[in-house]
């Protein structure tokens, strides 16, 4: 999920169950979705997910650490990436700063080997993100669908010939 200001997801909903927080992370209520699949359809960026499956064994190749933040989502629910909100609203009530504070940071960030991922408020321009947005070359997918995503990609490092 791109997470988008201008989300087309959140306008299709007929039962409110995604919506863009004061935050601007796109959420969802599972409990509340309906699975029509509109938000799905559309989505431009293709990035939501029908859940077919009922998904009750654990896979023996994914190991388990401790217990799970979120319950598995059932079936028949359409399913994105949330920015771990749980783990960030859990870490801004305990005073800690998304971004910063591991335990308020969504946990691909805090598991990417190569640091490729960075989080973080773009409104305080002493922000981490802020600060690698303002020395690096990024890029939001497909701004011409007037979506304003919150994602950014870095560019590739041009070669020199």
């Amino acid at each position: 999920c791109l997470h988008c200001q201008e989300a087309p997801c959140t306008k299709v909903c007929p039962v409110g169950a995604t919506w863009v927080r004061e935050d601007g992370i796109v959420a969802m209520d599972y409990d509340r979705c309906i699975g029509c699949r509109y938000c799905e359809v559309a989505c431009p960026y293709d990035v939501r997910r029908f859940n077919w499956e009922v998904s009750t064994a654990d896979n023996p190749y994914v190991p388990t650490w401790g217990v799970p933040e979120v319950e598995r989502r059932p079936r028949g629910v359409v399913e994105k990436c949330t920015f771990c909100v749980q783990r960030i609203d859990r870490g801004v009530e305990s005073g800690l700063t998304p971004g910063v504070d591991p335990q308020a940071t969504p946990a691909c960030v805090n598991a990417c080997p190569v640091n490729a991922r960075v989080f973080g408020d773009v409104h305080d321009p002493d922000s981490p993100i802020s600060k690698f947005l303002a020395e690096n070359d990024t890029f939001r997918l497909r701004e011409d669908f007037g979506t304003e995503p919150k994602v950014h990609y870095v560019r590739p490092a041009k070669e020199e010939v």
